[in-house]
Order: C-alpha cells, then sequence, then structure tokens
C-alpha cells in the first residue's frame, strides 16, 4: 500500500442500495463510509465517483429521448454524492461534493487543480454528474477522472461478485476467475466490466485497476493487503 498515494473510488448506484434495490440502504452507506475513513488514515487520498443506478439509469427512459434521460441519471448522481458526503462528515472526514453540471448552491463545479488541491489538503473528492454529457457512464467517469487528478489506481467495486469472470458466477458454477487481466484480454473476451470507452480509456493511458466485491465493504482496504482478492488489470504484466 505505501506506493499507493492517491486513489479513484467507483461506487455504484447500486453498492449504496444494498438488499434494498432501490434508494438508500444506510447501514451499507455507513460501513462503506467507514473503511473510505480507514483508507485516509492509511495515508491514501480518495476520490470518489459515484454512479445513479438506484434511481436511474440512462437507458432506461423509454418514453423520452436518451440524451434527456441521461441527464436524470446524472442528477441522480447527485443525490448519491450528497448522501456519502453527509455520512463521511458525520464520522469525521473533511470532503468537497464537485458536480460536472453547474449548481452551485449544492457543490462545487468540478475544476481540475481545485479537485487536486482538495486532495493534497486531506480531502476525499465526491465526483458526480457524470462527465456532465450524456451518452457517458460513470465508469468513463472513473477512469477520465483518475487520468485528470493523477490517481495511481482505480478501485471499481462491483455488487454480486468479487471480482472479473469468463461468465456471470451467479448462473454458472463453472465461471473461472481471473486474478489478472490485460485491458487488451478484457476487450477480446468481450468481458463486460466497464463499458468500451472506459476500458480503451485506461489502456490507452495504462491506468491500473482494481476489482472487487464491495458487498463486504472491507474488501476496499483489504484488496491492498491481498494480492490474491479481487482482479487486478494492467495493460501488460
Amino acid at each position: 500500500m505505501q506506493d499507493i498515494k492517491r486513489i479513484i473510488l467507483k461506487l455504484s448506484g447500486e453498492a449504496l442500495s444494498g438488499k434494498t434495490g432501490f434508494g438508500f440502504d444506510d447501514e451499507m452507506i455507513d460501513k462503506i463510509c467507514q473503511n473510505i475513513k480507514i483508507l485516509t488514515e492509511k495515508g491514501i487520498e480518495v476520490a470518489i465517483v459515484v454512479g445513479g443506478g438506484n434511481f436511474w439509469r440512462g437507458r432506461s427512459g423509454t418514453n423520452i429521448d436518451r440524451a434527456s434521460s441521461d441527464n436524470i441519471g446524472m442528477l441522480g448522481t447527485v443525490m448519491n454524492g450528497l448522501r456519502v458526503q453527509g455520512t463521511l462528515e458525520e464520522i469525521g472526514l473533511d470532503t468537497r461534493l464537485m458536480t460536472a453540471i453547474s449548481m452551485k448552491e449544492v457543490a462545487e463545479p468540478y475544476i481540475r487543480r481545485r479537485a487536486i488541491r482538495h486532495l493534497e489538503k486531506g480531502r476525499v473528492v465526491i465526483f458526480s454528474a457524470g462527465t456532465g454529457l450524456p451518452y457517458f457512464s460513470t465508469d468513463t467517469t472513473a477512469s477520465l477522472r483518475a487520468l485528470e487528478i493523477g490517481a495511481d489506481v482505480i478501485l471499481l467495486g462491483k455488487t454480486g461478485t468479487d471480482g472479473i469472470y469468463d461468465k456471470d458466477p451467479n448462473l454458472f458454477d463453472d465461471a473461472k476467475k481471473f486474478d489478472k487481466l490485460t485491458y487488451k484480454e478484457i476487450l477480446q473476451k468481450e468481458l463486460k466490466i466497464m463499458d468500451t470507452t472506459a476500458t480503451s480509456l485506461c489502456m490507452d493511458n495504462d491506468m491500473p485497476l482494481i476489482v472487487f466485491g464491495i458487498d463486504d465493504p472491507a474488501n476496499m482496504v483489504r484488496v491492498f493487503e491481498n494480492e490474491n482478492l479481487g482482479t487486478r488489470v494492467k495493460e501488460s504484466f
């Protein structure tokens, strides 16, 4: 862990909803935030990208155009960001919520240099509203922000799995877990761990990725202590 100074933690909306499947699971959010605090106590600068799937997915809109639907999803990520921020501050962490869509009454606008300065001062920075543009996922946002702020690694927390498999382990007993993968292998095998835009962005810029199971939030700490936990992804090994 001594080589890791700054991380992006990608939290899906589903992770925040826990077993409820929608909205917020207060117990789950408490556990996630407590483990984020542990990371900061180890000297790691933590930035978070939040999804919005616990409220809305851009592709869910059937009677409106995709751009409008994606805008609804981006607003959902702001609600998630505010919720996580509230708990983090309740347990004593200094935070900043930044949005890619201007809404200065509730959050700061995203400015790269300001975000970096917040991290340098020990604040947990939460990025919400995605990229601010439709047609881009929050996975792509995590990849983009990681590169912009100079993160050492992206931690991608997944629900219902503890890493990357060759097929859905919840449906197939013979599913094989990968301990290590390259981005090229992910694209060739068509593994849907992130969308292709996010995967290509990480591959082209050699951004390391660790995929782990967020159902037990303590895994976000354990992945730095146990090489066999989760799946490591790099451009090459």
